[in-house]
């Protein structure tokens, strides 16, 4: 009698070909990637000593700038992220119940609103602020604007599965004793969907934080003007006190959300 021994595989042949395929293909694009952007040996070499030369110029950091303009810069980057996410409630809330299966049955309603949130996340918040800049000229104008729209996309998205997971028995019930569209959307969906809502804004909220941080570089007010400004002159110092500005309200901003979300999950 003959005992047959069978040979285990972790994958088969077909599951290797496919994946040695996929590291061929990013291989090559690497390759291609590296030869497009036509990386100069020499700067990239010199990096290191660059940056430690540049690390030298910001030391001691200078912190009596801080009142003369860092103070005021911050607040106003604040102000840009917080007015950005509530100007974004306008559109994210309307687009969110266009986009949700158990709000709206309409199929061109459903694509309306995916046109315009996917159409908000595939623009960079810093070409919505040159956009802006344009168009409203240089300002806190147009770091609002240009934060809303960037958010409308992320907070409509996730409001919009946020309302598709909901239980539809109390929808339905309040359907059946006759309550208007409107009273159904405030007892009925708003209370399922609250802890949800308020996560996804302050999740967006921190996330803005640190975009506004950067939106000076191209005009559109707050902590960047200042930093563009003083990198413009080579005022190293300077540059290190705004960055460490926007470094410490930010990890700020990381902690309050997580504290908030904590409790209100």
């Amino acid at each position: 009698m003959t005992t047959m021994h069978s040979h285990w595989q972790r994958f088969t042949l077909k599951q290797k070909l496919s994946r040695y395929s996929v590291y061929i293909v990013l291989l090559v694009a690497l390759i291609q990637s590296i030869r497009t952007v036509e990386v100069i040996p020499e700067f990239f070499y010199d990096a290191p000593e660059q940056m430690a030369d540049m690390f030298t110029r910001m030391w001691p950091i200078d912190f009596a700038f801080y009142s003369v303009s860092v103070h005021d810069a911050m607040i106003e980057t604040l102000n840009i992220a917080t007015l950005g996410t509530l100007v974004t409630l306008i559109f994210a809330i309307p687009l969110a119940l266009m986009n949700a299966n158990n709000v709206v049955a309409s199929p061109i309603s459903h694509w309306i609103a995916r046109f315009f949130l996917v159409s908000s996340r595939s623009v960079n918040s810093l070409v919505w602020a040159l956009l802006f800049v344009a168009i409203f000229g240089p300002g806190v104008m147009a770091g609002v604007l240009a934060i809303a729209f960037r958010s409308v996309g992320f907070v409509g998205k996730l409001l919009a599965e946020a309302i598709e997971e909901i239980n539809m028995g109390p929808i339905e019930a309040l359907r059946a004793t006759g309550a208007s569209w409107a009273s159904v959307l405030l007892k009925g969906y708003w209370p399922q969907i609250l802890p949800a809502f308020f996560s996804i804004v302050l999740f967006r909220w921190d996330i803005n934080v640190r975009e506004s941080a950067v939106l000076g570089l191209v005009g559109a007010g707050g902590i960047g003007v200042v930093l563009n400004n003083a990198m413009n002159l080579f005022e190293w110092q300077r540059v290190a006190m705004a960055l460490l500005a926007i470094f410490a309200v930010v990890i700020l901003a990381e902690i309050i959300v997580v504290q908030i979300r904590k409790k209100l999950i």
